[in-house]
């Protein structure tokens, strides 16, 4: 459906996109995963139209992406593209005659988009009134109005509460399992593991890895992390953990945290326990972490995704 080639964009003499190659099957939902400015939504504001990129292609099936294509994108920016003093209703009739609906159209499809979007008994209030989460619902049901064959998302779930962004991830799950193709950006691994069948992390501009989950994983060294919180630390009792047969690296996460990569944990625990009591160290916390996107992206880049 989509497939975007060595794309690449340039502030001055800044090069904020480095040579990102992906494609798009029809149905699936694509996440691009990394901090922020890692370069996902300028490389998404190419993908819409919104910034012209200066090398590469975007190619819908096989044609060269035109303006005339925009039509059948839906796009959901990281900022609020909302009238605070309209009601919902009105805002969702705005962008339906934006998108060329005729009143009618316009009319019945903010009906059903304010279904989709949980709120068809808040339709009457206006925007200045919502919550951070009703908001972030409305502007993803914008984006909708004119049915797209492509929904775009950038970091829709930003500054809500926890309730409300899970409220945010199921309607998205809900719309990708109804057909709708589309491509989600977040610095939040938890996010793109729940909604999308693959995945593209990014970081300085570069996509560094490509694949699905379970791909993905399978390049992390250590598939296991276990990471261990301690009261009192010395230099010896961590150079004894890292030396240790079954430990394939240990990092530092933050003051007095480590991972500890392995491939068996239940077979290195006892042996990382003892060498914490031998070296006088004390044990805070202690948790077993399945492999996942963000220990990967530890290991390709040297730091956390919120860094």
């Amino acid at each position: 459906m989509l497939q975007v080639n060595e794309l690449n964009k340039r502030y001055g003499k800044k090069e904020v996109v480095k040579n990102v190659s992906f494609r798009l099957e029809k149905g699936e939902a694509f996440g691009l995963l990394g901090p922020n400015g890692a370069g996902k939504s300028t490389t998404i504001a190419m993908l819409s139209g919104l910034v012209p990129n200066d090398g590469g292609t975007i190619l819908w099936g096989e044609k060269p992406m035109d303006p005339s294509m925009k039509k059948r994108i839906g796009i959901v920016p990281q900022e609020i593209a909302l009238y605070p003093t309209m009601s919902a209703r009105d805002n969702l009739l705005f962008w339906g005659k934006m998108y060329g609906l005729s009143r009618k159209q316009a009319k019945k499809r903010a009906e059903e988009v304010l279904s989709i979007v949980g709120l068809s008994e808040r339709g009457k209030e206006t925007i200045e009134t919502f919550s951070g989460g009703m908001r972030r619902r409305i502007n993803i049901g914008a984006a909708l109005m004119h049915e797209p064959e492509l929904l775009i998302m950038d970091e829709p779930t930003v500054g809500i509460d926890p309730q409300s962004r899970n409220h945010i991830l199921e309607t998205v799950k809900r719309l990708n399992q109804a057909g709708m193709t589309m491509i989600y950006t977040s610095h939040y691994m938890e996010e793109v593991e729940f909604l999308c069948d693959r995945v593209g992390i990014m970081d300085y501009g570069e996509v560094i890895a490509s694949g699905t989950h379970k791909d993905l994983c399978k390049r992390l060294v250590g598939g296991t992390v276990i990471r261990l919180v301690l009261e009192e630390t010395n230099e010896a009792g961590v150079k004894a953990i890292e030396n240790l047969p079954q430990v394939d690296r240990m990092t530092v996460r933050e003051q007095k945290t480590y991972d500890v990569f392995v491939q068996q944990p239940n077979e290195v625990i006892s042996d990382i326990m003892a060498a914490i009591v031998e070296n006088g160290m004390k044990v805070s916390a202690m948790d077993v972490q399945e492999p996942n996107l963000e220990a990967l992206f530890l290991q390709l880049t040297g730091r956390t995704l919120r860094d």
